[in-house]
């Protein structure tokens, strides 16, 4: 059963057309993501379904009876003039509870004082079951257990209403919503305010919630772990799929694919009944010719009108029924006409060209650090456990807000000392760094030229590049202080693929993004071929890149070799507080792009032993090797400038061979090092 219908939704302003023709339910039960890029009209279709706007056309009907609250993605006014405590405001949810508390609690005292009589214990008898049933007894567990789960410890629910940031409002206004218990709740990025914990446990409420809901959310593994069915919103319309976010990208390839394969199909039956037709049209087989001619006609102005999707697996009786084609005869040329002017269906929208290749392969171990301290003098922040980075790896850091991650990175660029401790980058790295802030952009500067300040090249090519980033026509030409902060992370990451680095550290590379976008940024990411420091709040992210967590709370950063799913299992599998030095290797990413790992084979002490001491002899052949290597390619730069033109012929190419020679043995090093220490990972 249906808990909300909407027919024909549509919303105009003026002449612009948001969006039309949305025709949805939710079921009763329904755990529903609405998705799409932004600037679609997400907001403003949940506003209309929530009944809090009137759509241009089309209708919203809601079961009788049905209680819904919404969530907006900014609560700041929610409580204007209002003077409650946070405690106080949830303690308002139970009003009617509250008073038949009370006199729950005068009936008592009447008794205690010896008024005794049948009217009385039956009033009471039968104002306690009602209170139990609705649950009297249990309303101010349930408030701590939402103001806890949503952040709010114990000493912040004195605080008045009125002294809260915009973002605590909207926390507040979450945790009244979820104790109130609406048939349908409605919510608008929900995940916003909430850190990583936060999150988990309106996962689980959201997951366990016995009503409907209905949520926009950018967060894709929280789209994972809560919802049950994906509304795709486009230009187009709405499109359902049924199961969570990953079922949903997956059956929307298959989709995009399906669709394509019958546009080509059809389209090449109308060219080959045409062929048929130009062939017999004047012959002997002219009737025949006439009557194809006259039913490609048909539909040829059937899919004109309602798509190749109105038509398929139909009778000719009931697409006349559907659709108004009119009856005019077509001749050949217009057949011919109409089958060159169909479109392919609009299946994938347009994507970032992000291309991120490093120019030169790093050393192969990236990072290490030893008895590491962060922070600022007479401010530390962390201790960090011991830390070696591998080439190709991917590390990610979690933690909490204001614990230093940012400190950290900044710490690695060797912006900021640390307070103890080494960190100790490898050879032949070429850093690109990715501010959340993108406090390395000049927001006096246009689009055009920061571009052109960064990199030389001239203004058609440059516009070209930025094109590729979805910067087009007069956008080249706005100031980077009017970008929204989408628009300034995708001139960041347009910036960042002209570095040409092979260690990239990301400080929240997907903020702003929106799902088509983060999809973008992740499969770019997938085929890089570095070294990733990934700090980010997407879990989903991380699960797909990660062969490394590093874990920081509690004044510590902790090392776990594996993903982040490997993390989470082990942590719910009573792992402890922190992450345990793991004793098998962890399972292979589900794509196996950056962490394929083999099953674990055993071996013993002594040859545990001896593979660590030859990958220390291979490591110092590589650090030779790579050093005779720079020197050659010194020695070729020196020798090119030579002005002798016989000499210097001569020793280029003596020096050529001794340095392809050099690289052959260097790239023969680090085959056999990667062999050795993937025996030695997959050993535990």
């Amino acid at each position: 059963m249906s808990i909300l219908t909407a027919h024909n939704v549509g919303q105009s302003f003026g002449a612009f057309d948001l969006f039309q023709g949305i025709s949805v339910s939710v079921p009763a039960d329904g755990k529903v993501a609405l998705v799409g890029p932004n600037g679609i009209g997400k907001t403003t279709l949940l506003l209309i379904l929530a009944g809090l706007s009137a759509p241009s056309r089309g209708e919203v009907q809601r079961a009788r009876g049905t209680r819904l609250a919404y969530l907006p993605q900014e609560a700041a006014r929610a409580f204007a003039g209002q003077e409650n405590t946070i405690y106080d405001e949830m303690l308002s949810v139970f009003e009617e509870l509250r008073r038949e508390e009370a006199l729950l609690r005068e009936m008592e005292a009447q008794m205690a004082s010896g008024e005794f009589g049948d009217d009385l214990f039956e009033r009471y008898s039968r104002v306690q079951e009602r209170f139990e049933l609705s649950g009297g007894y249990d309303y101010d567990l349930l408030i701590r257990q939402v103001l806890q789960g949503l952040g709010f410890g114990e000493e912040s629910w004195q605080l008045p209403l009125s002294h809260l940031s915009g973002g605590q409002k909207t926390r507040v206004l979450l945790a009244r919503l979820l104790l109130e218990r609406p048939d349908l709740l409605i919510l608008d990025e929900p995940t916003n305010h909430l850190d990583v914990e936060a999150i988990e446990w309106l996962e689980s409420a959201l997951k366990n919630w016995d009503g409907a809901v209905l949520l926009v959310s950018h967060d894709r593994y929280f789209l994972d772990r809560v919802v049950d069915s994906i509304w795709e919103m486009s230009r187009q319309g709405i499109e359902v799929y049924r199961g969570n976010y990953s079922s949903y990208v997956q059956q929307r390839e298959e989709r995009w694919d399906r669709r394509g394969q019958e546009f080509d199909a059809f389209k090449s039956r109308m060219e080959k009944e045409l062929d048929y037709i130009r062939r017999n049209i004047a012959g002997q087989r002219t009737q025949m010719a006439k009557g194809k001619l006259k039913r490609i006609t048909r539909e040829l102005k059937a899919v004109q009108v309602g798509g190749l999707q109105a038509v398929q697996g139909k009778q000719w009786s009931q697409i006349t029924n559907e659709m108004e084609i009119s009856g005019d005869d077509w001749g050949v040329a217009d057949a011919a006409a109409a089958i060159s002017g169909l479109h392919p269906p609009v299946g994938r929208p347009p994507r970032l060209n992000l291309n991120l290749k490093s120019d030169q392969r790093s050393g192969n171990i990236v990072l290490r650090t030893v008895d590491l301290k962060i922070g600022f003098p007479g401010t530390p922040l962390f201790v960090a456990d011991d830390i070696e980075l591998h080439r190709l790896e991917c590390a990610a850091l979690i933690g909490p807000n204001g614990a230093g991650k940012t400190t950290f990175l900044r710490t690695i660029l060797g912006e900021i000392e640390p307070l103890a401790g080494e960190v100790q980058p490898g050879a032949s790295l070429k850093v690109g760094y990715f501010a959340q802030a993108h406090s390395q952009l000049n927001l006096e500067n246009t689009v055009l030229g920061e571009l052109l300040n960064r990199q030389n090249m001239n203004v058609g090519e440059a516009r070209g590049y930025l094109a590729k980033y979805l910067f087009r026509g007069e956008d080249v030409f706005r100031r980077v202080g009017s970008l929204s902060g989408g628009e300034r992370g995708r001139l960041a990451l347009a910036l960042l693929a002209l570095e040409g680095a092979n260690f990239l550290l990301l400080d929240e590379p997907t903020n702003h993004l929106d799902i088509p976008a983060q999809e973008v940024l992740q499969a770019v990411l997938e085929r890089f071929d570095g070294t990733i420091l990934l700090v980010s709040h997407d879990r989903y992210l991380v699960n797909r890149l990660a062969t490394q967590i590093w874990w920081l709370r509690d004044g510590r950063l902790e090392v776990f070799s594996g993903s982040y799913q490997a993390y989470m299992g082990m942590q719910e599998g009573g792992g402890g507080e922190g992450p345990a030095e793991p004793t098998q290797p962890q399972a292979a990413q589900a794509d196996g792009s950056r962490a394929a790992v083999e099953e674990a084979r055993s071996l013993s002490k002594n040859e545990l032993r001896r593979l660590r001491e030859a990958l220390k002899e291979l490591e110092e052949q590589i650090g030779q090797a790579e050093y005779e290597l720079e020197q050659l390619g010194r020695a070729l730069q020196e020798v090119a400038a030579t002005p002798a033109e016989a000499e210097r012929f001569d020793k280029i190419q003596s020096l050529s061979l001794e340095y392809a020679a050099a690289e052959k043995q260097l790239e023969t090093l680090v085959k056999q090092w990667e062999k050795l220490a993937h025996e030695q990972m997959v050993a535990g």
